[in-house]
C-alpha cells in the first residue's frame, strides 16, 4: 500500500485537505430525516416517469411530489415546463454570505423502461424488503432526488443554513436529449442559476471494492462526450433476385461492421491520468503518468477489479446500437440507416469525425442524432477537497478516487451557464453489490443504509461547501 496521510488519503493525492472536524456545523441529520429518505425513495419510484424517448414521458406527477414537500420546508419552488407534463423544479436556498459563489444541487426525475416480467419485484412497486429500496430509479437517480430532500427538511427543522447560496434543480428528460429538462433550463432561464459556479449530482462517490479490504469511492470529475449518429446509406432499390452492386443494406452493413470492430486509439485526459495515478498508489504501485513512456493498459491489467472505473474513458468508442432497413424480403430498399452510440473524450472532437469519414466511406453518410460536449472539472480543487473530507469522514477506511464518467449526465447542459459539474451521489455499498451493474438494469435496488450514509454524506459537504 501507498503511504497515507492521516485522513487515509495517498499521500500527495489532488484535492486533499485535512478531515472536517465536525465542530463548525450542525448535526442536522434526524431520525426523520433519516425514514424521510427511504420514504422519498420509495415514494418517487412509485411515480412512473419512464422516458421511452421521442417525448414519450411525463415527469409532472413527481415535479409536483417534490415542490409540495420542498414548499413544505419554506422555499418557493418554481414549476418550468417546455412541453406540456415534462416539468421541471427549480429553488434556492439562502445562503449566509451573499459574496459567495452558488452552487447546483441537481437531479433527474425521470427513468429508463423498465419491463415487469424481467424483475423480481414490480420496477414501480417501490418495495421496501430486507433493508432495501427496490424499484426503477432505485439508483438512477430518485435515491439522490430523495436525499436533496430529506436534508433540506431536516435543515427546515434545525434551523440550518448554507454557507453559500444553494440551487436545487429537479430536472425532466435527463435519459433522452435533455431538449425539456436541463437543455431547456439552461437555454431559457439562466437566471435562475445566477452565481452558480459549481454542480454535484449524480454516478459518484459510491463504494466500488477493488479488492479485500479495499473500498474506494469514484467522485466524478469529467464526462466523455456525447456523439449519437446516424448513419444513412443509398443504393439503388431494385428486385431481390438480381445482382445489385449498389445494395443500400450491404454498404450500411459493412460500415457498420468497420465502426463496431475499429480500436480507437489511447487518449489520457487530466482526470483519467489522476485516477490511474491515485488508484495505482492504492495497488502499491508508483506510476509515472506523465511519462511519454506510460503504458495505461499495461498499468490497467496490473489493476484488478478497480481498472473497471477507468478502462472505458482512456479511449473514444463507438458502439452500432440500431439497424433500420427494407420492408420485404424480395425487394432490395433504396436506403438503409443505422444509429450508433458514440462517446468522444476531452479534445478528442475532431479525430472523432475524422474517424467516422473514414469507416463509414464514400457509400455511406453520417451526421450527429444528438451531440453534447465533453468535460472536465479540477481534481486538485477545493471543492474536490471538500467532496473527498465529506465522504472520508463517515468512513474513514475509503478511498476517495477521481474518475471520468464513460457517459453523460446533465451537467453538460449546465456546462453551458459556466458551471463545473461533479459527480457526488453518495452511497456506502456492501461487498458484493454491483452498483454500476444496476443502472439501468434488472432488479435494480439500494440499501437503506446506503441511503442513510448518503444523507449524513450530503449534509457534511452542502454545510462545508
Amino acid at each position: 500500500m501507498a503511504d497515507m496521510t492521516p485522513d487515509n488519503t495517498p499521500a500527495g493525492s489532488p484535492g486533499t485537505e485535512p478531515a472536517d472536524t465536525r465542530a463548525d456545523r450542525a448535526d442536522a441529520i434526524d431520525t426523520v430525516a433519516l425514514d424521510e429518505v427511504v420514504t422519498f425513495t420509495s415514494e418517487l419510484i412509485r411515480i412512473d416517469t419512464t422516458n421511452r424517448g421521442d417525448g414519450d414521458c411525463f415527469e409532472r406527477p413527481a415535479a409536483e411530489y417534490v415542490a409540495e414537500r420542498l414548499a413544505a420546508a419554506g422555499l418557493e419552488p418554481t414549476l418550468l415546463e417546455r412541453t406540456p407534463g415534462r416539468t421541471n423544479v427549480v429553488a434556492r436556498i439562502p445562503g449566509t454570505d451573499p459574496d459567495a459563489d452558488a452552487l447546483l444541487v441537481h437531479g433527474h426525475l425521470d427513468v429508463v423502461p423498465a419491463e415487469p416480467a424481467d424483475w423480481s419485484v414490480h420496477p414501480f412497486s417501490g418495495e421496501v424488503r430486507d433493508g432495501v429500496v427496490w424499484g426503477r430509479g432505485a439508483v438512477d437517480m430518485k435515491n439522490m432526488d430523495a436525499m436533496i430532500l430529506s436534508v433540506v427538511r431536516a435543515w427546515a427543522r434545525s434551523g440550518v443554513r448554507p454557507r453559500r447560496d444553494i440551487v436545487l434543480a429537479y430536472t425532466a428528460d435527463e435519459e433522452a436529449s435533455a431538449i425539456d429538462g436541463s437543455g431547456f433550463l439552461a437555454d431559457q432561464h439562466p437566471e435562475l442559476f445566477e452565481g452558480c459556479t459549481e454542480g454535484i449530482s449524480e454516478s459518484g462517490a459510491y463504494t466500488f471494492h477493488a479488492g479485500p479490504g479495499m473500498a474506494l469511492y469514484p467522485v466524478g470529475a469529467g464526462e466523455r462526450g456525447t456523439g449519437w449518429l446516424r448513419l444513412t446509406a443509398r443504393g439503388r432499390a431494385g428486385h431481390g433476385s438480381k445482382v445489385n452492386r449498389a445494395n443500400a443494406v450491404s454498404r450500411l452493413a459493412a460500415a457498420v461492421a468497420r465502426i463496431g470492430q475499429h480500436e480507437w486509439p489511447l487518449r489520457l485526459t487530466p482526470t483519467v491520468r489522476a485516477a490511474l495515478k491515485e488508484i495505482a498508489a492504492l495497488h502499491g504501485i508508483d506510476a509515472d503518468v506523465h511519462s511519454e513512456h506510460f503504458d495505461a493498459d499495461a498499468l490497467l491489467a496490473k489493476l484488478g477489479p478497480a481498472a473497471a472505473l477507468v478502462e472505458a474513458t482512456v479511449r473514444n468508442s463507438s458502439n452500432p446500437t440500431v439497424l433500420e432497413a427494407g420492408y420485404k424480403v424480395n425487394v432490395i430498399p433504396g436506403q438503409a440507416v443505422a444509429y450508433v452510440d458514440g462517446r468522444m473524450l476531452p479534445g478528442t472532437e475532431d479525430e472523432f469525425r475524422a474517424t467516422l469519414d473514414q469507416l463509414t466511406g464514400p457509400d455511406v453518410d453520417w451526421e450527429f442524432h444528438h451531440r453534447e460536449v465533453a468535460l472536465q472539472a479540477p481534481v486538485d480543487s477545493p471543492t474536490f477537497g471538500k467532496l473527498r473530507a465529506a465522504v472520508e469522514a463517515f468512513d474513514p477506511a475509503g478511498h476517495v478516487v477521481p474518475y471520468c464518467m464513460s457517459g453523460g449526465t446533465d451537467a453538460k447542459q449546465f456546462s453551458r451557464l459556466g458551471i463545473t459539474g461533479y459527480g457526488f451521489s453518495p452511497l456506502k455499498l456492501p461487498v458484493g453489490f454491483d452498483y454500476q451493474a444496476l443502472f439501468h438494469g434488472v432488479d435494480e435496488r439500494v440499501p437503506v443504509d446506503a441511503l442513510h450514509f448518503g444523507v449524513r454524506v450530503l449534509d457534511h459537504y452542502l454545510q462545508t461547501a
